[in-house]
């Protein structure tokens, strides 16, 4: 190892006061995304609806690229989370987790398996193409509307169920 005694300490301390940096900016980033989609729940009056990502780590494949697994495991999701959820009880607004299995995959204007590429997504039915984390908000947006009560997504509906027909779908107007 190179470099003095003295060198290695500067540094090691320089580390470590740098190091909560990141995490006290993305807990303030965290707070300020949440309190935004709270209050626009308020002011609606709407329920909030998240993808239950549980076990989301546990999934991650370890053939998965190096970037992609930093990615994941780097994402305060579960904080972003907990934010809402005490937030979201205070203001008295329901926020509710769905199913995520196949909503960034399924077209949210006529509910035809599409094509994601990256950030783009077009569906080759009924020609719809655009943001692909646009049409998977209005999917969780679209299941949320049958899920009455907080907690997971075990034995909720998934985004294939409800547009199979198994279930009776709510109106749903698209914007």
């Amino acid at each position: 190892m190179k470099g003095t005694r003295s060198s290695r300490r500067r540094c090691r301390e320089l580390q470590q006061r740098l190091s909560g940096k990141e995490a006290r900016y993305q807990r303030q980033i965290n707070h300020e995304i949440s309190k935004a989609i709270v209050t626009r729940a308020q002011e609606i009056p709407a329920k909030i609806a998240l993808e239950d990502l549980t076990g989301i780590r546990e999934g991650v494949n370890q053939k998965a690229g190096k970037n992609h697994r930093r990615r994941v495991n780097g994402w305060a999701f579960y904080q972003l989370k907990e934010f809402l959820s005490y937030k979201a009880l205070a203001a008295g607004v329901p926020l509710v987790l769905v199913d995520p299995a196949y909503t960034s995959q399924t077209c949210h204007q006529c509910g035809e398996h599409g094509i994601r590429n990256g950030k783009s997504f077009k569906c080759h039915v009924c020609g719809w193409s655009g943001d692909a984390d646009f049409n998977g908000a209005k999917n969780i947006a679209f299941l949320g509307r049958y899920v009455d009560r907080p907690g997971g997504s075990e034995g909720l509906p998934s985004i294939k169920a409800v547009l199979s027909g198994l279930l009776k779908a709510p109106v749903f107007r698209p914007e």
